[in-house]
């Protein structure tokens, strides 16, 4: 018996009353999972009818690559203004993750970004691995689309997501790519792909390297000699260190420093409240907590009486469904508890950031840790499930995000 017929459990060939899939079994299932990959796709397509692509750094600096140009020779607009001007050059301070991940779109020959194109993409494949994932731990389409529709729609990524800058975009495919490489690590071990898709995950998302010891740990008790777990370590991690040197080499190009991404660099950035004591300090700690866990939506005047406030918000507010993270019990303890270490050294690091992330639904940089609030909620599930509290969560979720998404992207009810 090979690992991967070890690791994978016996669902992948019964179904679940214990009896071989029939064809028809097959077929049905897979337009279900069909289905509701569409039905995700349209609800990102609807999530703002008109994003805001002209918020395209990324974009913009990956066409100057195919220029043999690291950065911009004129300042494109006034609304561009993270831009760093630097001995006659304008340098975006994202990642070169961020930067080569819009470089196919340009060397297709798009003039802008395909904003409405790449929201959807984000959608779908957020759909898709979700229930790959989902369905490793238990089968059927009623199961795993919980938690689709939840990760998907339940939760404030749509609504950020949809707004279709490059801070969302980088969001976006940091989401994708965590559960990509969590995929091609305990559903499907393929440690090349799953390297591959952690490097688009960091490259887009600099503190994921954070949660790099999780994959090399899952590899190590997968692996069956010393010598597979070598060849297991060297394939995973081909990819990111790749390009984790091309981003050293990039920031020392652009800035004269390898570990200088740039961000102080902002004009007029630290003069910012959030940043009287740097970019990243412990005096921030307590308003992103707060922002992150506890603000809720503010009193207006008439209708719809209450809004998002706009700068922040609690995930918990925003998507009920996360109670269900505080259920006892586990199929596998480690993963668990592994997973809520990687969302405590994440959160850490965000809330240590400046400022919760300005104009934003809930607290957006809390996208990165979906992947891991998936995986704990997987774990905890009861066999019992969907029961009727789960259901309701998941109602309660899907009907305040998209009302929250209506809000904010639709109408201008929500204001500063």
């Amino acid at each position: 018996m090979n690992r991967l017929e070890q690791i994978q459990p016996e669902y992948y060939t019964l179904t679940m009353d214990g009896q071989a899939p029939t064809t028809g079994n097959k077929h049905s299932s897979r337009f279900g999972v069909f289905a509701l990959i569409v039905l995700v796709t349209i609800a990102y397509f609807l999530a703002k009818p008109k994003p805001n692509h002209f918020y395209d750094y990324t974009f913009r600096i990956a066409g100057a690559f195919l220029q043999g140009e690291l950065g911009l020779a004129t300042q494109p607009g006034a609304w561009l203004n993270e831009l760093v001007p630097l001995n006659g050059m304008y340098y975006s301070v994202f990642p070169l993750g961020s930067v080569l991940t819009m470089l196919p779109l340009k060397i297709l020959g798009f003039s802008e970004v395909p904003a409405k194109f790449l929201i959807c993409l984000i959608g779908a494949l957020a759909a898709l691995l979700t229930h790959q994932i989902a369905s490793h731990y238990r089968p059927g389409l009623k199961h795993s689309s919980i938690f689709v529709l939840w990760l998907t729609i339940g939760t404030w990524a749509p609504a950020n997501i949809a707004f279709g800058g490059s801070w969302q975009f980088a969001l976006g495919f940091a989401l994708i790519g965590q559960l990509a490489a969590i995929y091609f690590t305990i559903v499907k071990p393929l440690p090349l792909l799953a390297g591959i898709s952690f490097a688009i995950a960091f490259g887009n998302r600099t503190e994921l390297l954070l949660v790099a010891p999780w994959f090399y740990w899952r590899f190590f008790v997968q692996s069956e000699s010393n010598s597979e777990r070598a060849q297991d370590f060297f394939l995973f991690s081909s990819a990111p260190l790749l390009l984790g040197i091309g981003t050293l080499l990039y920031n020392e190009a652009r800035f004269g420093s390898y570990f200088d991404f740039g961000y102080a660099r902002i004009p007029g950035v630290l003069n910012e409240a959030g940043y009287k004591d740097g970019i990243f300090s412990l005096s921030a700690l307590h308003m992103n907590m707060r922002e992150m866990l506890l603000t809720t939506w503010k009193r207006v005047d008439g209708f719809p009486h209450y809004t998002p406030t706009g700068f922040g918000g609690s995930i918990f507010f925003a998507s009920p469904f996360l109670f269900l993270l505080f259920r006892t019990g586990a199929k596998e303890f480690a993963v668990k508890y592994s997973a809520w270490l990687c969302v405590a050294v994440l959160t850490l690091l965000l809330w240590s950031h400046g400022n919760p992330g300005g104009w934003q639904y809930s607290y957006r940089y809390a996208i990165i840790l979906l992947p891991w609030f998936l995986l704990i909620l997987l774990e905890t599930q009861h066999k019992r499930d969907p029961s009727p509290l789960v259901a309701s969560l998941l109602l309660v979720s899907v009907v305040v995000n998209g009302w929250a998404t209506y809000l904010f992207n639709w109408t201008e009810y929500v204001q500063p």
